[in-house]
């Protein structure tokens, strides 16, 4: 099982930004304890502040035979047709990640354009949200 993990903007600051709402770990070492708690999955990770790149990321999926793709799109989540239409063009099965509960947040985040056309959606308990996305995929 190939799962790779992508996340969007402003993500490469955890640990950082905003430890209230997002924690105090750095996303690179909590793949570390991802990678070692789900040893049945090969778990790759990619990260950018670029819709471009995701949107990249997420067709090259299919070529490296990627099994499923766990994506937190941060804040392009609520505005990115681009990212939906990625997505919507792969048939590999996507699951919606925020680690914060984005319905108790800004009203501005309480619509995703991408949900729709994602397998699910996991959102509100922090980091646990990937791993709960990993099961998912695990059988």
């Amino acid at each position: 099982m190939k799962l790779k993990i992508i996340n969007g903007p402003n993500l490469n600051l955890l640990g950082n930004r905003e430890t209230n709402i997002y924690g105090d770990i750095s996303f690179e070492n909590y793949l570390k304890q991802l990678q070692e708690k789900f040893k049945k999955a090969e778990i790759f990770y990619f990260q950018s502040n670029s819709e471009g790149e995701i949107i990249t990321e997420i067709q090259d999926s299919e070529k490296d035979e990627t099994n499923g793709i766990i994506l937190n799109a941060a804040a392009y989540s609520h505005y990115s047709i681009a990212i939906r239409d990625a997505i919507k063009s792969i048939s590999i099965p996507v699951v919606e990640v925020h680690i914060s509960n984005i319905f108790s947040r800004e009203k501005f985040r309480h619509k995703s354009v991408i949900s729709a056309v994602c397998k699910g959606i996991i959102s509100g308990f922090g980091l646990i949200s990937y791993d709960l996305a990993i099961q998912s995929f695990i059988k």
